[in-house]
Order: C-alpha cells, then sequence, then structure tokens
C-alpha cells in the first residue's frame, strides 16, 4: 500500500475520533468520497493501525445508528422554515 494512502487513513481515522464526525462530513473535510472514507476505515486501517481501526469503527456505528434520527430532524426543520 502506498504511503499517502496510509498516512490519509490514519489521519481520517483520528479526525472521526477526536470530532466524532460522520462519513460525510470526513468526506468533505478530507476531499475524497464517502467509499473511500469507509474503506480507509474497515479495510485498509486495520492492517496499519488495529487500535485506531477500532475506535473509529465505534464512532462510525454510534452515528450508523443514529442517522434515522439525524434524519427526521432534518425534515422537521425543513417544514417549520416553510411555514
Amino acid at each position: 500500500m502506498k504511503d499517502y494512502i496510509e498516512k490519509r487513513a490514519e489521519e481520517v481515522a483520528r479526525y472521526i475520533v477526536k470530532s466524532n464526525a460522520t462519513v460525510r462530513e470526513t468526506a468533505k473535510r478530507f476531499g475524497i468520497s464517502k467509499s473511500t472514507v469507509h474503506k480507509d476505515i474497515t479495510e485498509r486501517l486495520i492492517k496499519i493501525n488495529p487500535p485506531l481501526a477500532g475506535e473509529a469503527r465505534k464512532v462510525l456505528e454510534i452515528n450508523k445508528s443514529e442517522r434515522h434520527i439525524r434524519g427526521g430532524m432534518a425534515t422537521r426543520e425543513k417544514y417549520l422554515h416553510r411555514l
């Protein structure tokens, strides 16, 4: 694996753990796709830094479990602003 990919994977994971960021937020921040963020965390980082991969994975699992709530809140805000 290329060095810059390994560095990016670690940076992405540290950002997610530090800021509890979602995949979308992280992708936007680093200028990469959501798929790349996901692949960095779930596949690449496990080979590079397993403890960090575990921490980042926990944050992503929490975000995944809460996403339906965030979606509902966004819809609510949308309709409240229309009135």
